[in-house]
């Protein structure tokens, strides 16, 4: 694919500016970044407006720009189950979440798993739930970085260099990689946080400028839903011995907006907030981002309408991205030049922005949970702090690593994977904040709520996380996270009042520690 001057002399502008931002982030309301709580979470000074920014770039990813419009043009409807979940989640925000904080600021907890520890006094438990969310956010960076691939595959930067032991690697995903790692290991959560206010605004300018101009140039919204096929409008009715997909969609909106504010980087960007009423504040606003997710899923139909399988933008970049390069290749075929460079650095911002605060959150987890946890307990809280920027900067480099020598369908099928065990530290934290289970029986649904979540994807050959259930007879589609999920609650509600026998642990928190 030929490369447009004017897109790509946009686009360079706008990403050389927001590296510029992140790189200065160090210098915005200054701090000590040789400590952890300054580095990893900006302070906890963020108001009101920079945490709706950091929020909202860090959970409507470039992933989620490319991805829910590709599912709506593959899956139709089932592909819209992104829209109501990030809805819904924003009352269990508005509830639970400042509890989260309250407790984590009287303690100095830092990530989940601090929390964790603190509340059950159970080492090993602590130690799983940070585990479970390293692993789970791994492949989320990962396909961040998938997302720039596509992005410069669009712009037609065909440029590669030869490495040892990784072969040729793109000379503009490198350079991509270099700058988030940089701002990253400098500027911290302050450095990511100014990239997020760019990149939302530059989110919110080409979703408005797609929902009105591509439109029009296909006759209005009449046509774009006509032009669909109508199996892919809506789900499908159930029958008597299968409640159908329309149960499906509903278990998984519900275990992914259960999930959503449980992963280390959201977790990062609630704790960053500099008091409990910005978090409430921000439940009742960042459903804006949910209407603009609406309608970047309305995108995959106005693909469709344009005929974009036809296009030769997209058969250009079908081979290595699939259906992920139908956005793209609308972007190109639809908007002037100067426009569609704007969209691409859009795009482009979007996976810098979230892949830094997911690395943020591992160097988070692994130094508090892990290093300080198990390996270096008295550690300085300098040494603390440089292991943590490391640890960050190794994350990056993992996801580099496979993005360019696995293939994409791995980093998906982990992700997905991810957010099935995520899910199951809910009763450990989410739950933990009203009530307190034994940790040893928390433990045991954890794991057997990742044993079977994993076990149930397997059997699908990780095509899809929907596992059938049967019961007399009915069969019962339901989001793997949530069937595993309910296992794991079982267990550890039944086997408390039996390990509540032999030992309860201690908790360092009180009940006015969380208001």
């Amino acid at each position: 694919m030929s490369t447009n001057p004017v897109t790509l002399g946009v686009f360079l502008v706008l990403f050389v500016t927001v590296a510029l931002l992140g790189l200065l982030g160090a210098r915005w309301r200054a701090g000590d970044l040789s400590q952890l709580t300054e580095w990893g979470l900006g302070g906890r000074s963020f108001g009101t407006l920079i945490t709706w920014f950091l929020l909202g770039g860090d959970l409507y990813t470039a992933y989620t720009f490319i991805a829910v419009p590709a599912l709506m043009a593959g899956a139709g409807a089932a592909g819209f189950f992104a829209v109501p979940y990030a809805t819904l989640m924003y009352p269990v925000l508005f509830i639970a979440f400042p509890r989260l904080w309250s407790v984590a600021r009287r303690h100095g907890y830092v990530t989940a798993a601090d929390f964790v520890a603190g509340r059950y006094g159970h080492r090993g438990l602590a130690l799983a739930i940070a585990l479970t969310g390293l692993v789970a956010v791994m492949p989320y960076i990962a396909l961040q970085l998938v997302g720039m691939q596509v992005v410069i595959a669009a712009l037609g930067l065909n440029y590669a260099v030869a490495l040892p032991l990784v072969g040729n690697v793109s000379i503009p995903l490198l350079v991509a990689f270099m700058v988030m790692a940089a701002f990253t290991y400098t500027s911290g959560l302050r450095g990511t946080a100014l990239i997020a206010v760019v990149k939302d605004i530059l989110v919110y300018i080409t979703v408005l400028a797609a929902i009105i101009f591509i439109p029009s140039e296909l006759g209005g919204y009449g046509k774009v839903f006509a032009a669909v096929d109508p199996k892919l409008l809506l789900l499908p009715r159930g029958t008597a011995d299968n409640l159908g997909p329309g149960f499906a969609y509903v278990t998984l909106s519900l275990g992914s907006l259960l999930a959503l504010f449980l992963y280390p980087h959201s977790v990062t960007g609630l704790l960053s907030s500099s008091s409990r009423h910005v978090i409430r504040r921000n439940a009742i606003i960042l459903p804006a981002y949910s209407v603009a997710l609406a309608l970047i899923a309305l995108l995959g139909y106005m693909a469709l309408a344009a005929g974009v399988k036809t296009m030769p933008e997209y058969a250009a970049g079908f081979k290595s991205f699939g259906a992920s390069f139908a956005v793209p290749a609308l972007f190109l075929h639809m908007f002037p030049a100067w426009f569609a460079g704007i969209a691409f650095a859009a795009i482009a911002i979007g996976a810098l922005m979230p892949a830094s605060i997911m690395a943020i959150a591992c160097g988070n987890l692994f130094t508090r949970n892990i290093f300080r946890g198990f390996i270096a307990p008295d550690c300085a809280p300098a040494t603390e702090a440089r292991v943590a920027k490391f640890i960050a900067f190794a994350a990056q480099l993992g996801a580099l690593f496979f993005v360019l020598e696995l293939k994409t369908t791995y980093a998906i099928q982990l992700q997905l994977l991810g957010g099935i065990w995520i899910c199951q530290t809910l009763p450990s934290v989410l739950l933990g904040l009203y009530v307190r289970l034994n940790p040893a029986a928390l433990l045991a649904g954890l794991a057997a709520g990742v044993g079977s979540g994993t076990w149930m994807v397997a059997q699908l050959k990780f095509a899809s996380s929907t596992y059938p259930l049967h019961f007399f007879g009915l069969t019962i589609p339901c989001y793997a996270a949530v069937s595993a999920l309910t296992l794991n609650l079982l267990l550890a509600f039944a086997l408390t009042p039996l390990f509540n026998a032999m030992s309860r642990g201690s908790d360092e928190t009180v009940a006015a520690d969380y208001v």
